[in-house]
C-alpha cells in the first residue's frame, strides 16, 4: 500500500549521499533525448545506516519506474513507496550488521531510463536506550468515529526529534479521508485525526515504524507496530451539569436521556470533548496513597482520561443521580442504564462534558477533539499540506453524524475513579 506520513518531508528519514553506480540505456529511436537524473540514498557504500533506513529516491527529467531491495544473500525486500515518491520504506524494519542494495530505474518522457545501484551495511545493534513506544490502536476492532490514532511515548520525545519520529508514523484511510499528527506539549503522547469525525465504514491502517530510529543524540526507537482496523456506527455523549443529565445520541438520534451524578466540588468531573478509551465489565478502583483513599469494585466502566475519570455503574448513588454531584470525578449512572450503555457505546465514541468546576487538561486522555481543527495542526512537527490548513469552520455539534488495555508507558494513567 502507498504510505502516507502525514506531512511528509522532502527529504526521507535516510542516512545522506549521492549518487552512484548510475547507467542508462536508450531505447530506439529517442537519439540524443535526455536521459533522466538519479540520486540515491544512502550513498553507495555507506555504513553503520540504522535499521530505520529507506531508500531515498529524487529524480529529475523523468520518474522512478522500478524499485528493487534484496539484502546479502540476494532475498528480496518488500518495500512501500512514499506518497510523494521521495523514498522506499521497507515493510519491516532492515536487520542489524547486514547489507543490502538498492536499484532504482527512472524513465524520462522520452522513454530514457537510468538506473542506479548504491549498496549500504547497517549498523551492530544499537547499546543506546530506548524509546518505548505505544500505539493505541488494535487490530480487527470496531471503533467510534472520534477515535484518533495515538501513539504515546516513555521517555517524552523531545522537540528537535519530533518531525524525525513522525516522518515514521504512517496511516492510510479507505476511502481516503486525510488527517495530521499533533504532538501534546510534553511530547508524551501525538495524536492523528482528520477535520471531522470518521465516516461510518471506514478502514484505517497504521503503521508506527520506530524500531531502530535514532531519537535524538542519546536514544533510539524500540519496535515497529501495526494495526487495521474499522469505524462503525456514530455514538455520541452529551453530558451535562446544569441538569444532570446524559443525552446518548446515535447516527444524530437523540436514542435516550440518562440521569447521572459527577464529581462533587472537591473533586469535580472535567468539562472538555474526550474520548471513550477503554471498557471494562469488571475493574477495581484504587486511591490508597491519596488524600481520600478507597479500594472499591465497579461494573461496566468506561474510561475517558489518563487520570482515572469513568462513567460507571454506581447503585450506591441512584438516589442522587439526576440531582447532586457526589462522585470522585467520575460520571456515576444507575446499574441498569450503565449496562445499556456498554452494548450501545465503543471506544473511540465521542463524550463531551460541560458546566463543571474545571476544564480537561490536554493530553490527560484522547484529547484531539478538545481543540479545534485550526488549534489542533498547531501541534504537527511537520508542515501541513495546504488541503488540510485551516478552513475556520465549526466545529459540529457532538450529536451530528460524523462528516465525512495495556497502562500507557508515558501519560499517567490509574483507575482512582469514583
Amino acid at each position: 500500500m502507498t504510505l502516507l506520513a502525514v506531512t511528509i518531508a522532502a527529504t526521507p528519514l535516510v542516512v545522506g549521499g549521492c549518487t552512484a553506480g548510475q547507467r542508462e540505456a536508450v531505447k530506439p529511436g529517442h537519439g540524443k533525448a535526455a536521459a533522466p537524473s538519479v540520486n540515491l540514498t544512502p550513498a553507495d557504500r555507506t555504513k553503520n545506516v540504522p535499521v530505520s533506513a529507506e531508500v531515498g529516491t529524487t529524480v529529475s527529467g523523468g520518474k522512478v519506474t522500478g524499485v528493487k531491495l534484496t539484502d546479502d544473500k540476494g532475498r528480496p525486500v518488500p518495500a512501500q513507496p512514499r506518497e510523494d515518491g521521495s523514498g522506499w520504506v521497507p515493510d519491516r524494519p532492515l536487520e542489524n550488521s547486514r547489507t543490502y542494495t538498492a536499484e532504482v530505474t527512472a524513465t524520462g518522457d522520452s522513454g530514457r531510463t537510468t538506473t542506479q545501484k548504491t549498496t549500504f551495511t547497517t549498523m551492530a545493534k544499537s547499546t543506546k536506550p530506548t524509546v518505548t513506544s505505544e500505539l493505541y490502536f488494535t487490530s480487527n476492532q470496531t471503533y467510534g468515529t472520534a477515535m484518533p490514532v495515538v501513539v504515546a511515548f516513555d521517555p517524552p520525545i523531545p522537540k528537535e526529534a519530533r518531525a524525525d519520529v513522525q516522518r515514521r508514523l504512517f496511516v492510510k484511510t479507505d476511502p481516503p479521508q486525510p488527517g495530521a499528527w499533533s504532538w501534546e506539549s510534553d511530547g508524551k503522547q501525538v495524536e492523528y485525526r482528520a477535520p471531522d469525525h470518521w465516516k461510518s465504514g471506514t478502514k484505517i491502517s497504521v503503521r508506527s515504524a520506530l524500531q531502530g530510529l535514532p531519537i535524538g543524540k542519546d536514544a533510539i526507537g524500540d519496535a515497529d507496530h501495526s494495526a487495521t482496523s474499522k469505524i462503525g456506527r456514530q455514538v455520541s455523549l452529551d453530558i451535562d451539569n446544569a441538569t444532570k443529565q446524559m443525552s446518548v445520541y446515535q447516527d444524530g438520534k437523540l436514542l435516550r436521556k440518562v440521569p447521572v451524578s459527577m464529581g462533587k466540588s472537591s473533586t469535580p468531573t472535567s468539562s472538555g470533548k474526550m474520548v471513550i478509551m477503554e471498557k471494562f465489565d469488571r475493574t477495581t478502583f484504587d486511591t490508597r496513597g491519596s488524600a481520600d483513599p478507597y479500594v472499591v469494585d465497579v461494573d461496566d466502566a468506561q474510561r475517558l482520561t489518563w487520570g482515572g475519570e469513568f462513567i460507571h455503574s454506581a447503585p450506591w448513588s441512584e438516589g442522587e443521580q439526576g440531582f447532586n454531584n457526589t462522585s470522585h470525578g467520575c460520571t456515576n449512572v444507575s446499574a441498569a442504564a450503565a449496562d445499556w450503555l456498554m452494548g450501545i457505546t465503543q471506544v473511540g465514541d465521542l463524550v463531551t462534558i460541560k458546566g463543571t468546576e474545571v476544564k480537561l487538561d490536554q493530553g490527560n486522555g484522547f484529547t484531539a477533539w478538545n481543540v479545534g481543527w485550526d488549534e489542533f495542526i498547531k501541534g504537527s512537527a511537520l508542515p501541513v499540506p495546504a488541503g488540510l490548513k485551516p478552513t475556520h469552520s465549526a466545529t459540529p455539534h457532538p450529536g451530528a453524524v460524523a462528516g465525512g488495555s495495556a497502562p500507557a508507558p508515558a501519560p499517567s494513567k490509574s483507575n482512582t475513579g469514583g
